[in-house]
């Protein structure tokens, strides 16, 4: 090294950064403290860096007693049973293994079981061990699908934790103000302080909670700023009225109509369609019912359309985007929107009392049924409108699995998202029995858990098929883990067949029907283990 400048003495009193800067130079350019060099200046100098580092950590200086924090609020929720402690002990602790695509083994995957387990413990009342909180918290900070369930378990303890920590904070924002409860009815001016003064995050909790347990006050809370609001908070607090939206809500809705942002408008007017006896609904059955109606002049009736030729003042007011996205045609893009929001009870008179099921079996003029059965589609789930969604399925065993407008799986999905959870169960059931599993991930994610038995059945019965024909189980592996998560812990008995080893077709995978047996075992390990965690919880608890 070719040395520019003597070495310079570092103080003996050695301040951290000064052996800091040593170390960056390098101790022939800078002398250590204790004047060393040569060979022995390295040494001195982590020498003085230990003794620095251990001043660091003891020499605190004397400061003034911070005040105690309150202690801990009670939770008056009965203990869990001790198994059931031991074993959230045991889910809290496990780390993801290298689930996906690869070879698992046999193990389950207890952080996947965790959502399970809170549910449970939530639904039969028990208070969150105090132990187990900061672990809790440390789950719910890295899965924010985890947070609603371990906060409601964690309860007032945990809240309390959270603000000791700064790495628990999304705990204090989940909470209006970072309170255990939200202010009660006769907590007026603590309502109205902490909606003028709170954080979004915080306002937008509290706006939440109101109104799923009194609409109508959250309404008025929101309407005294709304005039102050910027437009991207307007837009999220406008959101919050889709839980309880009903009849009341309208002519606040009707006002927002008017809003000076796009997507304000364009939800309000979502609401307001949501709303049958609305009177946007009123005007968007108008016009989308002069648009379509039924040809009785052909041979079979058809029902013909004539989109509309401008987007007017109007419908724009009404929630209609006059510019269509790119490829898209202007009047299909406004004829769907209209429709889309027109109540789906229009139909039965405008199209000669015909049924759901009759109307969407129709044949369509000039290459719109596309378009109008996507529109219908659309509008049942809006509307929630199961006979329609029924009509629009179709049979699930129908060559593609498709209905007259459920032209993706997407679709689909949303359109069993308003049947009951025994129709859904069935028709997905239908659906895979008919045509496998290779489609039906998405369609399975809608389903209630515990799976009914019918789709329990036809989702062993199509995996059991699948290693039959020799594939790898890593094709499945979606559907895999579903099932290690959905399936009644009851069905595991019929699963006791499939875990040897099957003798392999000469045009099987290699080594696909030992993968198969190691799958299906992993499968039947993790549901007795949620039947035993079931246990382990106990009956339901009062509360």
């Amino acid at each position: 090294m070719i040395r520019t400048s003597a070495p310079v003495e570092a103080p003996a009193t050695g301040a951290w950064e000064e052996l800091v800067t040593t170390a960056l130079l390098g101790t022939d350019r800078r002398m250590p403290p204790g004047g060393a060099s040569g060979r022995t200046a390295p040494v001195a100098l982590l020498d003085a860096a230990a003794v620095q580092t251990v001043r660091r950590r003891a020499g605190l200086r004397p400061a003034s007693a911070a005040e105690r924090p309150e202690p801990a609020p009670a939770d008056p929720r009965p203990p869990l049973p001790a198994a059931a402690a031991r074993r959230l002990a045991v889910l809290l602790t496990d780390r993801p293994g290298t689930a996906g695509g690869g070879r698992r083994g046999t193990a389950p995957d207890l952080m996947e079981l965790l959502p399970q387990w809170l549910a449970t413990a939530n639904a039969r009342g028990y208070a969150a061990p105090p132990e187990a909180l900061p672990a809790l918290l440390d789950a719910a900070r890295g899965r924010t699908d985890l947070r609603p369930a371990a906060l409601a378990f964690g309860g007032p303890r945990a809240l309390w934790l959270a603000r000791l920590n700064p790495d628990w904070r999304f705990a204090l924002r989940a909470s209006p103000g970072g309170d255990a409860a939200l202010p009660g009815p006769k907590d007026a001016d603590r309502v109205r302080r902490l909606w003028e003064e709170g954080l979004f995050a915080e306002r937008v909790a509290l706006l939440t909670a109101i109104r799923a347990r009194r609409p109508a006050d959250a309404r008025e809370l929101l309407a005294t700023t709304w005039a102050t609001e910027r437009s991207e908070d307007r837009l999220m607090f406008l959101d919050s009225l889709r839980t309880g939206l009903g009849p009341d809500d309208e002519p606040f809705l009707e006002q927002a109509l008017s809003d000076r942002s796009r997507n304000v408008r364009a939800t309000a007017a979502e609401l307001l369609s949501a709303l049958p006896e609305s009177a946007l609904a009123a005007r968007m059955a108008a016009r989308a019912g002069s648009c379509v109606a039924v040809d009785h002049m052909r041979g079979t009736p058809t029902v013909v359309v004539e989109a509309p030729h401008e987007c007017d003042a109007g419908m724009e007011r009404d929630g209609v985007v006059p510019r269509a996205p790119t490829g898209r045609g202007e009047r299909s893009w406004w004829l769907g929107q209209l429709v889309e929001a027109a109540p789906l009870g229009t139909w039965h008179a405008r199209l000669g009392g015909r049924t759901a099921q009759e109307i969407v079996a129709l044949p369509v003029a000039d290459d719109w049924q596309g378009e109008l059965h996507a529109a219908w589609c659309r509008a049942a789930v809006r509307q929630r409108n199961a006979l329609w969604a029924r009509a629009l399925l179709g049979a699930p065993a129908a060559p593609g699995a498709g209905g007259p407008g459920a032209v993706s799986l997407a679709e689909r999905a949303k359109l069993l998202g308003t049947l009951d959870a025994s129709g859904r169960a069935d028709w997905v059931a239908g659906f895979i029995a008919a045509h496998g599993l290779s489609e039906a991930f998405q369609l399975l994610g809608v389903c209630a858990v515990p799976w009914a038995a019918p789709l329990g059945r036809a989702v062993v019965d199509a995996l059991n098929i699948a290693r039959d024909a020799g594939s790898y189980p890593w094709s499945f592996s979606g559907v895999m883990g579903l099932a290690e998560r959905c399936l009644d812990p009851a069905e595991g008995s019929r699963l006791d067949g499939l875990l040897a080893v099957p003798d392999e077709a000469e045009d099987a995978s290699p080594g696909a029907g030992g993968y198969w047996a190691e799958a299906f075992q992993r499968l039947v390990t993790t549901l007795r283990l949620r039947s035993a965690m079931a246990e382990e919880l106990g009956s339901a608890q009062a509360g």
